[in-house]
Order: structure tokens, then C-alpha cells, then sequence
């Protein structure tokens, strides 16, 4: 097939052939842009450690410090920041497609080097929320970025790996520093010591973005400049030129991939914004001391982190949907493991179930996205799947926080089981495969044989 053109670029015939542009040279795929690639997964690991370093210690510290009561009020902060993490995507995507990747990455990072400080300092419980605001726009805005620019590097044949290996990075990183953090909390108290590390991750953070992370922007108009229509027809309807209204109506509820993605995403997430806040009060009211909450708390963003690197890259070759359906019935079975249980074995073993479930879900539906958007309005379609995933954060804080105040904490954790479980009767009847083999003999279907 050497010299032959494909549907995403020209193909040499050698193993690891990529695509590239004739007029910007920009070639596409994990190998090709090893270095590159390999520091955005450091830049999303710092992202996660700016979550993790709170997880563990913000309820605690709003029982014992601030003496608050009533579970909707404390999950305020949770609240505040799934609403502006949500805005934030939107935002991200929007910026991301007309002023570049980078610049947004870097303005996000920004945003960041108050939300320690204000933790550390915090003289109420205003400040915890304040700097919930600040952490949810960087969140964001660094979050989507990285996303938007690696699916921009592994081209279409690899997303799903690619996904799998940032959404590890992320989640894993939130694992180990809701571990750490929960650490140095039993150690040397709920402040400063825990939030020591995101003063250090924020740093880390803008020098690298500000200094080495490249603009990743035209290896998009690489893959769109060579992207051709599918073979079966789908998709035809979803050109390059969609105002971003229609891009919006599209990725919330028409187009039915799309759209199945967005509220999997919305469940999904409305898991880990109830965990976030109910958790350890749930477990911290079994007798819990702080440090084996810290280790089930870091047991769940573990599994889903360190599963992902296997998810990621099985949804490229056996396809999506399947793998977001059963993940979200495994996140039910595991909500329904942790309503009834009462000790520390069938907690560990709930959450590792929901970790599981996680992992099987969250790559996949971001490749979901990359594989229906066209590569001009990508960016825009990520960042508004990512405003409806992480709604989830505040309808789960709400939804748990009401629910534990009318009737309990379990209460909370067996509606979220029911919800997830619809949540995957939906994706089943309307979600079509995304992942799209080309024909035996084509020249994009021997470039995938040659990676």
C-alpha cells in the first residue's frame, strides 16, 4: 500500500505508519508523539492531585473544624465545584478550537495558585467553597485541554488507548493523593499538611505547561484535512461546518451515540460526586479511623485508574458500547455492595466493584465522543459531554445531600445503584456502535494492521 492514500493520510506500508499532512507535515499516533504525549500525562496526574489532595480531608474538616451539620450543607463545596468544572469544559472546548490548546492549558493552571492557600487559611466555610469555584474551572479548563490535545495526537486509530492513558493518569493520581493526604491528616493534622501538595502540583504544573507542552492544534486540521465519510453512512449529517449551536444540540440530544454518551457520562459522575461527599461520613460513622477511610477512599479512584489503561485500549478493538453498558451495571452492583455493608471488607470490595464499573466507562465514552466528532468541532463536542459529565458532580452532591437529610446515608447510596442501572438500560437501547473497522484491503484498514 506504500504511497497509497487512506482515508486519514498517506501510508508507507511500514510497521507504525502514520498519517501526515502534506501542507503542515503534523503526523498522528502514540509512537510518533511519544515525548509529547508522555508529558500530558504528567500534566493530567497533576490535575488529578489537585482533587485528591481534598477528597479525603474536606468532610472531615468540615465536621470537626467548622462544626457543620446537615449533609446537604457540607456537600456545598462538592456543589460549587461540579457546576463550575462543568462551565469551564465549556468553555475549554470553545477556546480550545479557536485560540489554540495550549493557552487554555496555561490559563487554567493560573487559575489554580490560590486554591491551597485558601484551604490552608480558610477562616470559614465560605473559603472552602470559594476555593471549590477555583479548583472546578481549573479542573476544567486543564482537564478538557489534555483530552482535547492527546485524542489530537493518537489520531483515530488509538483513542481509546489514548483516553485509557489519561483518564489513568488523572484518576490514579487522585488515588494516590487522597491516600497521601489522608497520610499526612492522621500524621500532622487536617492543616496545612495536606494541601502542601497542591502548592507543589500547581507549580510543577505551569512550568511545564508554560515551557515544554506544545500546541497540538494542527495535528486536528492534519486528521481533518484527510478525514473522509464512513463507508456505511453514518455520520454523514455531521459535517465539518456545525455552528456551535448545533454542535451543542447534537452532543446533548440528537445524535443518538453522542447524546447516550452524555447522560452515561452525567451517572457516571453523579457516583463520584456522591462518593466524594457522603463517603466518609459514611464510613467515619461506622467507627472508621481517618486513615483506613483515606484507603478506601483511595481504593476506588485506584481500580478506575489503574483499569483503564486495560479499557482504554479493549474498546479499540472489541467497541464501545458494550463496555459502557456493562460498566454501568457494574457501578450499580458495586453502589449496591457498599448500601448494605458495614465493615471494612465489603466496603473495600464495593468500591473496588464501582472502580471497575468506572474503568470500563469513562475512556470509552470520551473515544465515543472522538469518534463521531468531526475533527473541526471536536474540541467543542468533548468539552460539552464534559459540562454534561460533570454536572454530575453537583447533581450527585444534591441528590445525596437531600436524600441523606430526609432518610439516610444508605438511603442515598441505594438510589444512585437504581439510577446507574437505568443509566445502562439507556445506553443499551440507544446507543449504535461508534467504533468503525474499515474494510479488509483498504488503505485504512492496513494502516491499522501496520500500528
Amino acid at each position: 500500500m506504500s504511497g497509497q492514500a487512506g482515508p486519514h493520510g498517506t501510508t508507507d506500508g511500514t510497521p507504525g505508519a502514520t498519517t501526515r499532512s502534506s501542507a503542515g507535515g503534523a503526523r498522528l499516533g502514540l509512537r510518533q508523539n511519544a515525548a509529547q504525549f508522555t508529558l500530558l500525562v504528567v500534566v493530567n496526574a497533576l490535575v488529578g492531585g489537585m482533587v485528591g489532595q481534598q477528597q479525603t480531608v474536606l468532610p472531615l474538616l468540615a465536621e470537626r473544624e467548622f462544626g457543620l451539620t446537615g449533609y446537604t450543607f457540607i456537600f456545598t463545596y462538592v456543589v460549587a465545584f461540579g457546576i463550575t468544572k462543568a462551565a469551564a469544559n465549556y468553555v475549554a472546548g470553545t477556546w480550545s478550537d479557536r485560540y489554540g490548546r495550549k493557552p487554555v492549558l496555561v490559563v487554567g493552571w493560573l487559575v489554580a495558585i490560590p486554591v491551597p492557600l485558601m484551604l490552608i487559611w480558610a477562616p470559614n466555610w465560605g473559603w472552602v467553597v470559594a476555593a471549590n469555584v477555583l479548583l472546578g474551572i481549573n479542573q476544567g479548563l486543564t482537564w478538557s485541554t489534555t483530552v482535547i490535545m492527546k485524542i489530537d495526537l493518537a489520531g483515530p486509530r488509538q483513542r481509546g488507548l489514548a483516553m485509557g492513558l489519561n483518564e489513568a493518569a488523572g484518576y490514579g493520581a487522585v488515588a494516590l493523593t487522597s491516600l497521601a493526604a489522608g497520610f499526612l491528616a492522621a500524621e500532622y493534622g487536617l492543616r496545612p499538611a495536606p494541601f502542601l501538595l497542591g502548592i507543589a502540583y500547581t507549580a510543577l504544573a505551569l512550568g511545564l505547561s508554560t515551557l515544554v507542552v506544545k500546541e497540538t492544534r494542527g495535528h486536528a486540521t492534519t486528521e481533518a484535512a484527510a478525514h473522509l465519510p464512513r463507508a456505511d453512512g453514518l455520520h454523514d449529517h455531521l459535517h465539518s461546518r456545525l455552528s456551535s449551536r448545533d454542535v451543542l444540540i447534537q452532543t446533548s440530544l440528537r445524535e443518538p451515540a453522542l447524546s447516550s454518551a452524555s447522560q452515561a457520562g452525567l451517572v457516571n459522575n453523579l457516583n463520584f460526586g456522591l462518593s466524594w461527599g457522603l463517603f466518609p461520613l459514611l464510613f467515619a460513622g461506622s467507627g472508621l479511623p481517618v486513615g483506613r477511610i483515606g484507603l478506601l477512599f483511595a481504593l476506588y479512584p485506584a481500580v478506575w485508574g489503574l483499569g483503564q489503561l486495560v479499557t482504554g485500549a479493549l474498546s479499540d478493538r472489541w467497541g464501545r458500547k458494550h463496555l459502557v453498558t456493562a460498566g454501568m451495571l457494574t457501578q450499580s452492583a458495586g453502589l449496591v455492595v457498599i448500601a448494605a455493608a458495614d465493615t471494612f471488607g465489603p466496603w473495600a470490595a464495593g468500591t473496588m466493584l464501582l472502580g471497575a464499573g468506572t474503568a470500563m466507562v469513562y475512556p470509552t465514552l470520551l473515544a465515543v465522543i472522538g469518534d463521531v466528532a468531526h475533527p473541526a468541532w471536536r474540541g467543542r463536542a468533548v468539552g460539552i459531554y464534559r459540562v454534561w459529565r460533570d454536572l454530575g458532580y453537583a447533581v450527585g452532591a444534591v441528590m445525596g445531600g437531600v436524600v441523606a437529610d430526609l432518610w439516610s446515608l444508605r438511603a442515598a447510596v441505594w438510589v444512585a445503584a437504581a439510577v446507574s442501572a437505568v443509566s445502562a438500560l439507556v445506553v443499551a437501547a440507544r446507543m449504535y456502535e461508534t467504533l468503525h473497522h474499515p474494510p479488509v484491503g483498504s488503505s485504512e484498514g492496513q494502516e491499522a494492521s501496520d500500528g
